[in-house]
């Protein structure tokens, strides 16, 4: 209906528009007609601008009135009129929508943000903290430097091989013996000294594993630092007893005072103890006790005896199937207690003592103590020489496939120099 009606109007006003032209071409004066073409066709053009302006007005009013729509103001471009009205303020040329402008965000200052995490405070304690955990860890490296310095001095790996290729059957005394002196010198700084009583039946190897201990001794420690002392040959008199006892007293003194001023552990060999005499017993009882001074406390002493050889014996031949399945390997451990007891009650100086037994020798052990003797006597060491020599050694009955010697390689040396 509005497309029709469009349509309608607009062939209307052409129709109009023509008569309008030519109602004006009629009633032009003549003067204008001298003008010249351009002027006329100016004045024709504006002319008829006028007119198309006012009929689209008119329509615009009659549209708006139909559609209910407010009436659109003609633009002002292309325009010959000189003086045109401004629109009232409520015109809908000055009712147009503002855009809105977005807010611009404002960041809080940084000071203000709660985001972020709060400054961490600075603490002087931490550095201290740090400081101390360095000293501490450089005070401990360099008491562990200086425990490994301390037993290299003495030399203990030497030792070891020493005793394992010299001192033969005697595997667990020789570990236990080396472990005490490891532990021992590793520092040296002691509550008590280190009392070390090797315990065996005659010819297992106990006087020659002191020789062997104060050898190696000498030559880390020095001459003066080392002490074998052989009962049947200081003190040979029982009526010398108490002089023997002051003068050893005297002796010990002089040496523990000297390796306090060289910083050094001596080492006391006392061979033979089941012939000492009361008295020396008690002088070294009293020197080994932890309620000396300190330069008493820093010394290693060894006794070497035959004391509690009958329960030693008795162990080993009785328990030859154990011999290697208990106390890792070295069954003489648990003999430890009862010889302890027994040697308490002959006198307090072995509470103060670590018990170390040293077993039977087998005859394998004997042939190795004939094969070494005669190397060093300068015999060739024909084996079927050695089998024969070591026959000759008396042993004990045979009791599970062992045979174990009565006096050990005490006949060894006595043997050979009969060759």
């Amino acid at each position: 209906m509005s497309d029709q009606y469009s349509s309608s109007s607009s062939s209307h006003t052409e129709e109009e528009e023509e008569e309008t032209e030519e109602e004006e071409m009629k009633a032009t004066p003549p003067s204008m007609t001298k003008l010249s073409s351009t002027l006329h066709a100016v004045i024709r053009i504006k002319q008829k601008y006028e007119t198309l302006k006012k009929r689209r007005q008119e329509m615009a009013m009659v549209m708006s009135s139909l559609t209910g729509a407010p009436t659109r103001a003609s633009p002002k471009i292309f325009t010959f009129d000189t003086t045109t009205a401004a629109p009232p303020l409520s015109s809908p040329v000055c009712q147009r929508k503002k855009k809105k402008r977005k807010r611009r965000v404002l960041y809080p200052e940084r000071r203000r943000r709660h985001h972020r995490a709060p400054r961490r405070e600075y603490s002087p304690a931490e550095c201290c903290l740090c400081l101390l955990s360095a000293i501490v860890f450089f005070q401990v490296y360099n008491a562990i430097e200086n425990l490994d310095d301390h037993v290299l001095r003495y030399d203990l790996e030497g030792l070891e091989k020493t005793l394992r290729r010299e001192v033969f059957g005697q595997q667990g005394a020789l570990e236990d013996l080396l472990s005490q002196l490891n532990d021992y010198l590793s520092t040296y700084v002691h509550n008590k000294p280190l009392v070390l009583s090797l315990h065996g039946p005659s010819g297992v190897g106990k006087s020659h594993l002191g020789r062997l201990l104060a050898g190696h001794f000498r030559s880390v420690v020095g001459e003066p630092l080392v002490l074998q002392y052989y009962v049947l040959h200081h003190c040979p008199q029982d009526a010398n007893a108490p002089q023997c006892a002051r003068d050893l007293h005297a002796l010990i003194s002089a040496m523990v005072e000297q390796a306090e001023e060289q910083e050094k552990i001596p080492l006391l060999v006392f061979d033979e103890v089941e012939h000492m005499q009361g008295d020396l017993l008690d002088v070294l009882h009293n020197l080994v006790a932890s309620k000396q001074s300190n330069q008493f406390l820093n010394a290693v002493y060894v006794f070497l005896s035959n004391l509690g050889h009958q329960h030693i014996t008795k162990h080993v031949l009785h328990n030859i199937s154990t011999a290697t399945s208990c106390c890792n390997g070295n069954p003489l451990r648990a003999l430890t207690p009862v010889l302890r007891k027994s040697l308490e009650e002959l006198h307090a100086l072995w509470t103060q003592a670590d018990i170390l037994s040293m077993g039977l020798l087998e005859k394998s052990h004997v042939m190795q103590c004939f094969l070494e003797e005669m190397t060093q006597e300068g015999f060739y060491p024909d084996r079927t020489h050695v089998e024969r020599l070591a026959s000759e050694v008396e042993y004990y009955p045979t009791a599970g496939g062992r045979e174990y010697s009565v006096t050990g390689c005490k006949q060894v040396v006595a043997k050979v120099n009969l060759l």
